[in-house]
């Protein structure tokens, strides 16, 4: 298994196509919460993001994972009217073991996804979750994930994965 390269590559979590992951009997879906569903410097979710996630909320259960701070991540997700959990560590899997455990949910019912490889990909991969790339909704990084973004070029390339060449 490639653990750094994702099962689908997207330009948003809009371009995902969803019923595709019913279909995959994707039940709970793990969301990253910076650069993913929100620009850092956002303290809230758009209205369109709540009415999006309202709407995926129908058919799955929505999580959101974020290695920022508690207060973040609680104003945040809060808004959205969803679980989450903040600090994680990603790629650490431990906060993935947590939330299989705790909605009694196999690997292969969920579904990760996140605009960094090193982070978000990585551990769905490791705990054989499906896992969908997105790119950063924003240029805007925190300081760490600067870092992160430097060794993504070097993982792209060395799996083929070209910015902006979609697939499923």
């Amino acid at each position: 298994m490639n653990l750094f390269k994702p099962k689908m590559y997207k330009k948003d979590i809009f371009d995902i196509d969803y019923q595709k992951l019913k279909e995959k009997n994707i039940k709970l879906i793990i969301f990253d919460l910076d650069n993913t569903i929100g620009r850092i410097k956002d303290e809230l979710p758009s209205k369109k993001i709540i009415a999006f996630i309202e709407k995926l909320s129908k058919d799955f259960k929505i999580v959101v994972a974020s290695n920022n701070f508690k207060k973040r991540v609680r104003k945040y997700c809060e808004k959205l009217n969803c679980d989450y959990f903040y600090a994680v560590l990603k790629p650490s899997v431990r906060i993935g073991l947590l939330i299989k455990k705790r909605y009694k949910i196999s690997s292969k019912n969920t579904c990760i996804i996140g605009d960094q490889i090193i982070t978000d990909i990585l551990m769905g991969n490791r705990l054989k979750m499906h896992t969908i790339l997105v790119d950063p909704i924003s240029e805007k990084d925190l300081r760490i994930t600067r870092l992160n973004r430097w060794l993504e070029k070097y993982v792209m390339k060395k799996y083929k994965i070209k910015k902006g060449d979609y697939y499923d």
